[in-house]
């Protein structure tokens, strides 16, 4: 298999058009065309993640985060990340990241903080936004439900939890086909009307690219006339953190010592303690402070997330515990979750998990 047809098969779970604007996602170093063979599954790629993958013989690194973030002017090997870009090049290496587009995705990095805590009845905390689009086009009456169904093939026509959704409107389309034109119907020089439909149909962002090859190479028009718009729908699939329930409830202690077990943490610093049950949990793994008040909002016993500063923890206001287990701690199963998702598809195929350490955080 190609680099591409690899990564293609993470960015079905994970589109790459729900990463964050601010994010560096995709192929980082390397060929797309090239033959892989094998692949590593990674959270950061360092030094010691590139000689696991030329001892393992894997030529592909799959890294959630992604070691080029900001532009680089020069790469001399006088850093950490210069010296990660050169010795992949080196050795023929090339590294995949997907990161927040992996965030995003309600089967992503947070539902597997959930599967692992116990946690169910999941549901997304932030939905993004901007990220379901409708298509309006017009086409000829006796070709409208033909153009439909492949449209509806190629993904269109679905919202939430419903496919297959369209609306339509009949009326008189009219043009007059200049000089050089090919009309399909009509003739040069003469207005033409004809019974047409108007399609609207909605979608989901990522699949707008095939959406409209399949309406252009689908339709009989010479020129298709269409418009794609954004909706204020949310799209509940997509979107920052988690939000679900434990089977049964616990105390306040015995959840955070279970929380410590399970995600294996040496220190857990939360916000005061409230003295009630835990039940309703969120998660965001990362960095999550600026989805305290989210947490809040859907009436949460816990908000467990990292990288807080020391007001932040103010911002519990006594309605919730804010926890924080550590960046790496909160995304360590992510690797794992990569793995699962190639050996689901691919099962022959040599997929590797990293053994490498690469948490840059120590504790006394």
């Amino acid at each position: 298999m190609t680099v591409k047809e690899i990564t293609n098969i993470i960015e079905e779970f994970a589109p790459l058009d729900y990463a964050e604007g601010f994010d560096n996602v995709g192929l980082l170093i390397g060929d797309n065309s090239m033959h892989v063979t094998g692949v590593l599954a990674t959270l950061d790629t360092l030094e010691n993640v590139v000689d696991e993958a030329i001892v393992k013989n894997c030529n592909l690194i799959l890294s959630f985060h992604p070691i080029i973030f900001s532009g680089l002017k020069k790469i001399t090997g006088s850093n950490y990340v210069e010296r990660v870009v050169l010795k992949a090049i080196k050795n023929n290496i090339s590294i995949y990241s997907m990161h927040t587009a992996l965030d995003n995705s309600h089967m992503g990095v947070n539902a597997k903080i959930c599967e692992v805590l116990g946690i169910t009845n999941t549901k997304i905390l932030i939905p993004q936004k901007g990220t379901i689009k409708k298509l309006t086009t017009y086409v000829p009456k006796k070709e409208a439900q033909k153009l439909k169904e492949v449209l509806f093939s190629a993904g269109a026509g679905t919202i939430g939890n419903y496919s297959n959704c369209s609306f339509s409107t009949e009326g008189i389309g009219s043009f007059n086909a200049k000089e050089n034109a090919n009309p399909t119907i009509g003739k040069i020089g003469k207005t033409h009307y004809e019974e047409e439909v108007q399609l609207n149909m909605t979608f989901e962002k990522a699949k707008e690219h095939k959406i409209i090859e399949t309406l252009l190479n689908n339709h009989s028009y010479e020129e298709v006339a269409y418009e794609v718009t954004t909706l204020e729908n949310t799209n509940q699939n997509i979107g920052m953190g988690m939000v679900g329930e434990l089977a049964k409830a616990m105390n306040e202690m015995d959840f955070l010592t279970h929380l410590k077990d399970i995600m294996k943490v040496s220190c857990i610093r939360h916000s005061q303690l409230l003295d009630k049950k835990i039940k309703k949990i969120a998660v965001l793994g990362g960095s999550g402070s600026f989805a305290i008040n989210a947490a809040k909002a859907v009436n949460a016993d816990i908000f467990i997330t990292s990288d807080l500063k020391y007001h932040q923890f103010y911002e519990a206001e006594g309605k919730i515990i804010v926890a924080d287990i550590g960046h790496f701690e909160t995304e360590q199963f992510t690797k794992n979750l990569l793995v699962e998702i190639l050996t689901k598809k691919i099962p022959n195929f040599a997929i590797s998990l990293s053994e490498s350490i690469t948490n840059p955080i120590k504790y006394f």
